[in-house]
């Protein structure tokens, strides 16, 4: 069974991830059992593609009308990368991004809010990659 605590609670009153397991995903003691994307602070669920190679550029819309400092795209169980035509158009718009697995992005992302950067994550479930 794939299952990784993370940190419990909040820092700078940003939401932290707490858990990842094959079918959720643990915020601030609520499970969420899709997808989900974390921009300004703010949840949304449910999100996302089945696969990251489906995922589009009006799904990242939120995050492309304020980007934040970086953008952590959590693909599933493994690392993997969406279509090269997203990967240009974030490019192009200046918004750095990185793609790791789910776990890893979760981590990535708790420590930079740590570090007080202005981060956004989307993460998809293990059964995603």
């Amino acid at each position: 069974m794939l299952q990784t605590e993370i940190i419990a609670g909040q820092i700078h009153g940003r939401a932290l991830f707490q858990a990842y397991e094959e079918g959720y995903i643990q915020i601030k003691g609520i499970t969420h059992r899709s997808g989900l994307q974390i921009h300004r602070n703010e949840i949304t669920t449910p999100w996302g593609p089945e696969n990251i190679a489906t995922l589009t550029v009006e799904q990242l819309q939120p995050i492309l009308e304020s980007p934040p400092e970086v953008l952590i795209i959590g693909t599933g169980r493994k690392t993997t990368f969406p279509s090269r035509d997203l990967m240009i158009a974030l490019d192009n718009l200046h918004i750095p991004t990185e793609y790791m697995d789910s776990r890893a992005a979760m981590r990535t992302y708790n420590i930079l809010v740590d570090e007080g950067r202005e981060v956004s994550a989307c993460i998809l479930l293990p059964r995603a990659g």
